[in-house]
């Protein structure tokens, strides 16, 4: 399955979230980190929906 996941700049990090997913966000000192963040708390989210 896919997620559309938003990146924003921040004065000193990066932020991801997944607006179908509320409250899954992920921030990191780059781009990239908080892109990788953002997957694994994707999977997570999607874990703690199913009950496991």
């Amino acid at each position: 399955m896919r997620y559309m996941v938003v990146v924003e700049k921040g004065s000193s990090s990066y932020g991801a979230f997944v607006p179908d997913l509320p409250g899954c966000i992920a921030v990191g000192e780059t781009e990239a980190e908080a892109l990788a963040l953002i997957e694994e708390a994707i999977q997570f989210h999607l874990e703690d929906m199913r009950g496991g």
